[in-house]
């Protein structure tokens, strides 16, 4: 995968920041780097990992900072449902995003793009209608995982 640098303008609206210099895995955590690229913003309240999420030697909100393969646009994914199914496998995909139509066209436009996991839970949608062999999102692309 590609190195992409960290920005403070990655970090999505209202992701807890974490404040533990003391943990041991706060190299590699996206909470405790996104905390350090908006430390220079003048933020005074938001979200927050509590000095609670460390138990037992590890901590439960602990992020990887990782880069993965997001994907978006549609215009392919119907291509091995049967005609008279489409409409149906549209709306089952529609549903995912339990939110009405907005949150579809985002990702059908690029505004906002489908995590690994996304795509896998879409694909297992699609396999519902017919085979997912060589079947696509219209654009990938290397990007931050918060989760």
């Amino acid at each position: 995968m590609e190195n992409k640098e960290l920005k403070a303008k990655d970090i999505p609206w209202g992701y807890a920041l974490c404040f533990n210099d003391g943990c041991n895995r706060k190299d590699n955590c996206m909470h405790y780097h996104a905390r350090l690229l908006t430390a220079q913003q003048e933020q005074f309240t938001g979200q927050a990992v509590y000095p609670t999420a460390w138990q037992n030697g590890e901590c439960r909100c602990y992020c990887e900072k990782k880069l993965v393969r997001k994907a978006w646009g549609f215009s392919h994914l119907y291509d091995n449902v049967p005609k008279q199914k489409i409409a149906e496998a549209r709306k089952c995909v529609r549903s995912y995003f339990s939110a009405g139509m907005g949150p579809y066209y985002r990702v059908h436009h690029g505004e906002n793009m489908l995590t690994p996991k996304q795509q896998d839970d879409i694909m297992q949608i699609l396999a519902r209608f017919g085979s997912t062999d060589g079947i696509r999102f219209d654009h990938y692309e290397t990007d931050w995982a918060f989760e």
